[in-house]
């Protein structure tokens, strides 16, 4: 997509912006900066949220998990895990946390971190039904695709999925040719309004100069 667009995309919501619901999978959307090559920077997407969403923290979800290390008893978070969770507090999101565990992974000799959430997701948004009419996905797992069919089904709900290119689960895509998913939003063409650092990246010049 263009920015011309991108631009109508967000025109979209003009008037929907109060019965719009955003769910952000923090744990996927991390993982995007090994397609991107540059990261989310999550107050530019609380930015790009004022575009689809009031400033509602009901609607405005942020799903991440809460890492203390190996050490199930440790009290204290990880500086970057703090550093997330407090991010995306001072951007106005409704902050949903568990924490994550490590489990020995035998194969390869070494703990392996496991936060999911999906559930959580999933139960917030039939919980919150009732208050919104579209739902705005940032992430590229398809474990959603479930509920975000029971919904469009039952209730019709319009889910639209933003996804980096190589990260998009075969549900999702299923989701679009079945007509419970919108649309798919790459959010590659997005740098210009999430990558902090774009200006110091000369691909972005090339791309958009």
């Amino acid at each position: 997509m263009n920015k011309e667009e991108i631009s109508k995309f967000l025109q979209y919501f003009e008037n929907k912006k109060e019965r719009t619901i955003v769910v952000i999978d923090y744990g996927n959307v991390d993982k995007w900066k090994e397609d991107l090559n540059w990261n989310v920077d999550i107050q530019y997407l609380g930015n790009l949220i004022k575009y689809l969403s009031i400033n509602n923290k009901k609607l405005r979800r942020f799903y991440y998990g809460e890492d203390c290390g190996p050490n199930e008893k440790h009290p204290k978070i990880t500086e970057w895990s703090k550093s997330v969770l407090e991010r995306a507090e001072m951007n106005k999101f409704e902050v949903v946390k568990k924490r994550v565990k490590y489990i020995h992974d035998n194969k390869n000799n070494k703990m392996e971190k496991k936060c999911d959430l999906d559930v959580e997701m999933a139960v917030d948004l039939i919980k919150e039904k009732e208050n919104y009419d579209y739902i705005i996905l940032f992430s590229g797992d398809g474990d959603l695709m479930y509920v975000i069919k029971y919904l469009f089904e039952n209730f019709n709900k319009k889910c639209f999925v933003f996804a980096a290119r190589d990260h998009i689960a075969r549900e999702i895509i299923d989701g679009i040719e079945d007509g419970f998913v919108e649309s798919l939003q790459y959010v590659n063409d997005y740098e210009y309004r999430l990558n902090k650092n774009r200006l110091n990246n000369k691909k972005y010049f090339r791309k958009w100069f």
